[in-house]
């Protein structure tokens, strides 16, 4: 296996504004523990930290964090800080604002005039003075509504010079539209992949349209979302893996990474060996019928 096939440049660049990233980034939800939000068991911290250090080593140059990734005794925005900084000049975090925790963590959403803080948060546990990205998360209560508001409040953050670029996450494509009068959109960070529906693979389509990154998160996990893929997958993905001589996960990163040049990856884990497959995975290509068959799997429970 060459250099480059193991390694987060074989997918290609993208931009996000002016910053320009690897395709094949890296999500920190699952550095805190066995199970996202404090649910299973805390990660050991020096195996976090040697997680991301490798990914920066295999060429990924994009993370997605979250002031409210964090678990009992380990917060995922710290372990970056501990393990990166100073941070490399080409390397773009990406976190996310309006849900939040509580210290016990009970989970809460943000009024816009709360925004602010959350965006500060950020900043004191990743120890930078602006945030490369932020996405505003939209609550699943508000995705038939406006979400005005509080992307005007980022906005103005923006304008500060706290915030770089914008993103929204969890969103429709009105809701993208509204975004875009108020202020430019640099990403949008939704759920998809093998399976997704009709008004999924519009807005991704759309996103291409626009130029705008489209980043999917529960790639691998599919409808299993924070508890992780099933244990048994379908046939055709399960067919097409041992065609590859790889894994269901990689052959799911593989589909998702080749819906458009626009479309980034972000999986995570805590470990070592999965990171390195989920790497090598942004240089498998599918053919024309693999990527075809497993596209017209119909969405989980349609």
């Amino acid at each position: 296996m060459s250099p480059r096939t193991n390694s987060a440049t074989a997918a290609g660049t993208w931009r996000l504004g002016d910053l320009t990233v690897n395709r094949v980034g890296f999500g920190a939800m699952r550095l805190t523990g066995t199970a996202p939000f404090g649910n299973g068991l805390p990660r050991d911290r020096d195996r976090s930290i040697a997680v991301l250090r490798r990914a920066i080593e295999l060429g990924v140059n994009h993370i997605d964090t979250a002031a409210f990734y964090f678990s009992a005794t380990r917060s995922a925005n710290e372990l970056i800080n501990r393990a990166l900084a100073p941070y490399p000049d080409e390397l773009v975090i990406t976190t996310k604002v309006w849900p939040g925790r509580d210290p016990s963590g009970a989970w809460w959403w943000a009024a816009p005039e709360q925004l602010r803080g959350q965006v500060e948060e950020n900043l004191r546990q990743l120890g930078r003075d602006h945030l490369d990205v932020v996405n505003l998360r939209v609550p699943p209560s508000c995705r038939t509504g406006s979400i005005g508001e509080h992307f005007g409040v980022l906005a103005e953050l923006r304008d500060a010079g706290l915030i770089r670029h914008l993103g929204i996450s969890n969103v429709t494509s009105g809701q993208l539209a509204e975004a875009r009068t108020i202020a430019p959109v640099v990403c949008v960070q939704n759920p998809y992949g093998i399976g997704a529906s009709s008004e999924d693979r519009a807005l991704l389509r759309l996103c291409g349209e626009l130029g705008l990154a489209f980043v999917p998160f529960f790639a691998i996990a599919g409808p299993g979302r924070e508890a992780g893929p099933a244990a048994g997958d379908r046939e055709a993905v399960c067919a097409v893996a041992q065609a590859h001589s790889v894994s269901v996960a990689q052959i799911r990163l593989a589909w998702t990474l080749q819906q458009g040049p626009h479309v980034l990856a972000i999986p995570g884990t805590g470990d070592l060996d999965h990171l390195a497959q989920n790497v090598a995975a942004g240089a498998l290509r599918l053919s024309e019928e693999e990527l075809a068959r497993l596209t017209s799997l119909r969405p989980v429970g349609a």
